[in-house]
């Protein structure tokens, strides 16, 4: 039976290496990019991959072919599906159908901006609620008090609302080579900045080691 993720500083929650956690969610963004610059070429290679349209076109189901790999990949390794890339998949299907059915490339530009509002706004909305959720997403890389867990929540509820609000002045106001290279190559330092501009927070509320069994032991012991 398929399960979603469990929550942050719960015991049984399955962790997965970082990396591959980040190559997983990364892996079909760069995809993505890559068959967008390199469509024209692809295509006089393959002509049949013409008959998706433009490169945007072919870079959008590439994109949706490679979320769904993702989830399948998460989903063997872990039993569980991650929530944010669940959701994004889901946005991802959806829009990429609406813009290679209508051929309209107004449905993937708007892609982003749906995603971090749903994010944005489902932080925010949690925490009203008590629910620190961004620890969905990095409990398997760090191990924070309930207090982190909410300064964090916030913080990038805020963030994505953000982003949200960024990329429809981008595509709204510049070209499409122009908007997939900045969701690839600037929304990526961008976040990297903000994840970085975090780490005194995390550093002030991250948990303590667990102390080995043994040690505990011997100190009952020696009691």
């Amino acid at each position: 039976m398929m399960e979603l993720e469990k929550a942050p500083n719960d015991p049984t929650r399955k962790s997965i290496n970082p990396l591959a956690k980040m190559a997983l969610e990364l892996g079909p963004l760069v995809l993505f990019f890559f068959v967008n610059a390199r469509g024209e070429d692809l295509v006089a290679r393959f002509p049949v991959l013409g008959s998706l349209g433009g490169p945007l076109f072919l870079a959008t189901a590439v994109f949706m072919a490679a979320m769904a790999v993702s989830l399948v990949i998460s989903w063997v390794m872990m039993r569980r599906l991650a929530i944010m890339p669940l959701v994004t998949g889901v946005v991802v299907a959806i829009f990429g159908t609406l813009t290679l059915v209508l051929h309209d490339e107004t449905f993937i530009k708007m892609k982003p901006t749906i995603v971090n509002t749903l994010f944005g706004g489902t932080l925010l909305i949690g925490l009203l609620f008590g629910k620190s959720l961004i620890g969905y997403v990095f409990d398997d890389a760090f191990r924070l008090d309930d207090d982190g867990w909410r300064i964090l929540t916030f913080r990038w509820g805020i963030f994505f609302v953000v982003m949200a609000v960024l990329n429809e002045v981008v595509w709204r106001t510049q070209t499409t080579d122009f908007w997939v290279a900045f969701k690839v190559w600037g929304i990526m330092p961008i976040t990297l900045v903000f994840s970085a501009a975090q780490v005194p927070a995390m550093l002030r509320h991250q948990l303590p080691d667990e102390e080995p069994k043994g040690k505990e032991k011997s100190e009952e012991d020696a009691a």
